[in-house]
């Protein structure tokens, strides 16, 4: 036995309670114990490199380069994005891609380039691959934006999964985004970033990585050109970044580079270049549109770990309500579930659930049910029975079920890389609908298990169907909370086919914006939290995930007034605005923070309530198009180098610009405006950019400037759809779009444009449609006439 892993034990023991302290000590062990049995031993290998160019092979859009010691298949889709596989790895299976790969691109192919080497040129790229195996993606005027240099990889002599690495460069004026969710910042910068989905186990702040949600994407941001890269291999893997920089030296750049290194998997990539807007929307082609939230989804959550029972929740939504704030969605954590197993109901703390959701949607009010992986294994509970009957359940490489601990006690895990016991999953959210539940949050599906050393989940020997072709949780780790959101959104459909299902994932991967989206998981009570909030929420938007939020307040401990007010103010401008803390923080409601406090909530509860159509308008816009509704400030200028640094503010959608307050104290700040003039929503003054404005930023509001000429759709006094229009600059015209979607159902709503411009002194709106233009039906308020 380890020294240190017997200390850890006797602490798990002592801080969790003897009965799941020492559950936590037999799971580590079991864990050790079946890894040393289940996994093959690394005996020597082998180092390889691809060797020197032998023969090629065309075929559509790119071919086959046939190296000494291996082969390399490109492929230029018709949308555009580059494919690349190494030793006969094609694009498909992926767990990341939505449906059948895009075509190839009939006039792209593959032609001799200098020095032995070979290119396919295409409309938007230039790929060369050298005659030793790099290979470079160029823009069609020759500059290179990303060369990937030749692979090299290690075979185990007896056989068995490679371990590869594959170091890239990039201009040396590139800055590197994505990665999934990172809380030490927008930009990512110099270091190494771990690609393992992972519960911390504590609340996080800044400087923890890896955490829930890791992704090989990577957003490459330079002056020459925007490109994303998608290494699509799941298993566990690191990431080390190291950025350019211009005049090293004697004068010289210096490239930024990238190195990556994997544990196993097919050695492929996936490359798309352009604007941000263009390589977002190849992304989200490529793995899938995001899933739509219904419309209530979009306006003010609760949530809670000890609501205290069904008249715990009552009172707080009695709370809200005598207060006038606007509340749409309250959520139950585990402790409504009966003995924390999951598909239950406390019938001592909740007797009535149905009726209480039924009351609450009476108000408006949707009720939101956690739902975990784990099950607990004991016979008599009806989703443990069900799933034996099922097969549904993880084995170990013996053939004995893989058992974890997590809040029931000792648990057993679905294989949801199995499309039977996806099927069979996906109908167990009958029982939740029964209980009058709208929505799901999914919660510890890394997959968590608590073990008192070692990592946090299940064995890297544990078996996984993975779609047929077999395997082991080293592979199937990363992905299993994407197929459990498959599941619980197929079989949602099913369930309820008339409404949009409401999930979203505390864990997932590429291509998990597919069935709904995230939130930050338990992020740490204090400033750097907040901060952490924001990155999060940005960085997975620019990795395609546009539909994310975090805990505000702090999952942990209890924040000032001050920093839950700065925290409220910068969740109303995120898409998923939720208040939630742990069992034993403290209060989330605005009005336990004083009169103060309170007031300035319902000002931006208000607000968020009246920006509900531009924010459906944003999600279907995500739909359409992959853009996330929160965007980084260099979205629509990537080549404006001061905006590539900003990790402080953001654009919601084309129109608004947010400069959330992240520092205690602070009653003014300073904003970095893109080009163009900009109006305080507020003042009404107006502000030409590109330019660093100081703001006055009091307890009562954060700045928010909206861009001159633009068109945002709000909700009026009444109820009904009004637009809201800001003059454009003189001389100048302006507009925006609105989708007009109110509902939860499918139908497919429209997209209108309207324009903006000056007609003498006065600003005109009219709505540019399919028969040319006309006036809108909709009611118009012109602003920012003051501050021209």
């Amino acid at each position: 036995m380890d020294g240190r892993d017997l200390v850890r034990s006797v602490k798990a023991v002592g801080s969790a309670g003897a009965a799941q302290g020492l559950r936590t000590v037999r799971a580590a062990w079991r864990r050790r114990r079946a890894d040393a049995a289940g996994l093959p031993p690394r005996g020597t290998e082998r180092a390889r490199v691809p060797g020197a160019v032998r023969d090629v092979e065309p075929g559509p859009g790119g071919g086959v380069v046939r190296f000494a010691r291996a082969e390399l298949r490109i492929t230029v889709a018709v949308n555009g994005a580059v494919f690349w596989g190494w030793d006969g790895a094609g694009p498909e299976p992926s767990y990341a891609l939505a449906g059948r790969c895009p075509e190839p691109d009939p006039r792209a192919s593959l032609e001799p380039d200098k020095d032995g080497g070979w290119r396919v040129v295409a409309e938007r790229v230039t790929v060369v691959v050298s005659r030793h195996g790099a290979v470079d993606v160029l823009t069609p005027g020759g500059v290179s934006l990303r060369r990937e240099l030749p692979p090299r990889w290690w075979e185990s002599v007896g056989g068995g999964t490679s371990r590869w690495m594959q170091r890239s460069e990039v201009a040396a004026d590139a800055r590197f985004f994505g990665l999934g969710g990172r809380a030490s910042g927008l930009r990512l910068r110099d270091g190494t970033y771990r690609l393992w989905n992972t519960d911390p186990g504590r609340a996080f702040g800044p400087g923890d990585d890896p955490l829930y949600i890791t992704m090989p994407v990577q957003l490459v941001v330079a002056d020459a050109a925007t490109h994303l890269v998608f290494q699509d291999t799941s298993w566990d893997g690191t990431v080390t970044l190291r950025e350019g920089e211009e005049g090293a030296g004697s004068g010289h750049d210096r490239a930024g580079t990238c190195e990556l290194r994997m544990d196993g998997g097919p050695m492929r990539c996936w490359m798309m270049v352009g604007t941000p807007a263009r390589v977002l929307h190849t992304w989200a082609m490529l793995t899938g549109a995001p899933a739509l939230p219904p419309s209530w989804a979009l306006g003010h959550h609760h949530a809670r770990w000890g609501f205290g029972g069904e008249q715990g929740v009552r009172r707080i939504v009695a709370g809200y309500q005598e207060r006038d704030l606007p509340l749409d969605a309250v959520h139950l954590d585990i402790d409504h579930f009966d003995g924390h197993r999951v598909f239950t109901v406390d019938q001592d703390e909740f007797p009535k659930l149905p009726v209480l959701a039924e009351d609450l949607r009476r108000d408006g009010i949707r009720l939101v049910s956690i739902v975990d992986p784990a099950v607990k294994a004991e016979p008599g509970n009806a989703v443990y029975d069900s799933g034996s009957t099922e097969d549904a359940f993880v084995r170990d490489a013996s053939g004995q079920l893989v058992r974890g601990v997590v809040w029931p006690g000792e648990s057993v895990y679905p294989d949801f890389t199995h499309a039977r016991v996806r099927s069979w999953w996906g109908r167990m959210y009958a029982e939740r609908l029964g209980q009058g539940f709208a929505g799901f949050w999914h919660d510890m599906n890394e997959p968590t298990s608590f073990t008192a050393f070692g990592e946090s989940t299940l064995p890297r020997s544990a078996r996984h169907a993975l779609e047929g072709h077999g395997g082991d949780h080293r592979e199937a780790h990363n992905v299993y909370a994407l197929c459990m959101a498959r599941a619980a959104y197929e079989g949602l459909r099913e369930l309820a086919p008339e409404e949009r299902p409401f999930i979203f994932s505390r864990s997932g991967w590429a291509g998990m914006q597919r069935y709904g989206g995230t939130w930050s998981g338990d992020v740490a009570t204090g400033w750097p939290g907040l901060r952490a909030s924001l990155s999060l929420v940005m960085g997975l938007g620019l990795c395609g995930v546009p539909y994310s939020g975090p805990d505000v307040g702090g999952f942990d401990g209890s924040p000032s007034p001050e920093l839950y007010l700065r925290w409220f103010q910068l969740g109303a401008y995120l898409p998923l605005f939720r208040t939630h803390a742990s069992l034993r923080a403290g209060r989330r409601e605005p009005w336990e923070f004083g009169a103060d406090v309170l007031a300035h909530a319902r000002v931006v509860l208000v607000e968020r309530r009246r920006l509900l159509p531009y924010f459906m308008t944003l999600a279907h816009l995500a739909r359409r198009t992959g853009a996330p509704y929160v965007r980084p400030l260099w979205w629509g200028a990537p080549e404006d180098r001061a905006l590539r640094d900003c990790e402080d503010a953001f654009l919601l959608g084309d129109c608004l610009l947010v400069a959330p307050v992240l520092d205690p104290g602070a009653d003014r700040r300073a904003v970095q405006l893109p080009r163009g003039r900009w109006y305080d929503t507020v003042t009404e003054q107006a502000y030409e950019g590109p330019c660093q404005v100081l703001i006055d930023a009091p307890l009562s509001r954060i700045p928010v400037l909206a861009r001159a000429g633009a068109v945002v759709p709000v909700r009026g006094a009444d109820g009904g759809l009004e637009l809201e229009a800001w003059a454009p600059a003189l001389g100048r015209t302006g507009g925006g779009l609105v989708v007009p979607d109110e509902g939860d159902g499918w139908e497919e709503a429209d997209i209108e444009r309207y324009v903006t411009r000056w007609e003498g002194r006065r600003v005109v709106v009219e709505l540019d449609g399919e028969y040319g233009v006309s006036e809108p039906s909709l009611p118009v308020r012109v602003r920012g006439l003051a501050g021209r």
